[in-house]
């Protein structure tokens, strides 16, 4: 409370004279900011309208690469259909040690991915798991390639979460996720269909076995797509220099909506940064909540018919015939 003087007499204002002032003073600056906002883009609407269309062209290339994200994390399934533990003289629990090992390093690099620049980092990131997918060759070699695998497989989900929230509002961001997410069921539908092609016509070329040529083609698919994003994926609209596809009054307009949308801009948003999101996100039972109802979530998924009839029908070598079980199996896994 401040003091005040009125015929010569100083006496305490009241609380509710400094709410009343601070209210006038806030609604003042209110109109005096949107009167700003309306002189600099007098026809946002259509600005607005062309900003979101170029931007979500360009994250479209994020469902793309969601989608060989999971044909990269899940060919190792699909290649047990034609002799991957044979050629790799598997026992026991070893195939599963090498399907489960992925997550370790998924697990411990999905919290502390760091994201510089998105349009080098997230293709980056893709490009070396591209790599490693296409080495796996025996069986301590496959457990590496697996783990490491998860290791930077791990930075694309939340790095592109993390990218989405630079140029959308919050309103905006539960569709674009909702898209971004129908990467996986894509991923299951042609990614099966796409195994099915390779290990039926490409075993013995260049005397290779079929299940290697599953590794070395998807591989190098996401290798080439992860070159093609460095051009495609936007920056943050803060980022002057790699904003060249927007004009100046969209690049301008995108970071005016961000600054509306959380109330602070990316140069001044917060001084302790990472680690003060950290102890707010790890002292909120709400994120608590959230995850272990994913865990619940994954783990029911997990039991479910696409994920596990590749693990389990191999099994049944009797019903191998004239080499087209692997084939139908394969179609099985296709939601339709």
């Amino acid at each position: 409370m401040s003091s005040r003087t009125s015929r010569g007499i100083a006496y305490e204002r009241l609380p509710c004279e400094d709410i009343d002032t601070a209210f006038e003073g806030g609604l003042d600056n209110d109109i005096t900011s949107r009167d700003t906002t309306y002189d600099e883009f007098p026809d946002r609407q259509r600005v607005e309208q062309s900003l979101l269309r170029k931007v979500d062209l360009r994250m479209s290339i994020l469902v793309l690469i969601y989608i060989l994200n999971y044909i990269d994390r899940n060919n190792a399934a699909a290649a047990r259909l034609r002799g991957f533990e044979d050629d790799l003289h598997l026992e026991g629990q070893q195939f599963n040690t090498i399907l489960s090992i992925l997550y370790v390093g998924y697990t411990l690099m999905q919290v502390p991915s760091y994201i510089g620049r998105p349009s080098i980092y997230l293709p980056t990131c893709m490009a070396i798991w591209g790599f490693i997918s296409v080495l796996t060759g025996h069986f301590l070699g496959a457990v590496c390639t697996r783990f490491f695998l998860g290791f930077v497989e791990a930075a694309f989900f939340p790095g592109a979460l993390f990218l989405l929230s630079k140029w959308y509002k919050r309103r905006e961001l539960g569709q674009r996720t909702a898209i971004l997410s129908c990467g996986i069921m894509i991923s299951n539908a042609f990614g099966s269909l796409l195994a099915s092609a390779i290990l039926d016509g490409m075993d013995g070329v260049m005397g290779y076995a079929a299940w290697r040529w599953l590794f070395y083609i998807e591989g190098s698919m996401t290798i080439c797509v992860a070159i093609c994003a460095i051009f495609i994926l936007p920056d943050f609209p803060t980022t002057t220099t790699s904003c060249a596809w927007l004009t100046v009054e969209e690049q301008a307009l995108a970071q005016l909506r961000m600054e509306e949308d959380v109330g602070v801009d990316d140069e001044t948003e917060c001084p302790k940064g990472a680690e003060s999101g950290l102890k707010q996100a790890l002292s909120d039972w709400k994120v608590w909540w959230l995850a272990m109802a994913m865990a619940i979530l994954n783990c029911n998924a997990g039991l479910q018919f696409d994920c596990v009839i590749v693990a389990l029908l191999p099994t049944l070598a009797v019903c191998n015939i004239c080499g087209i079980f692997h084939v139908k199996v394969n179609y099985l896994l296709i939601p339709v």
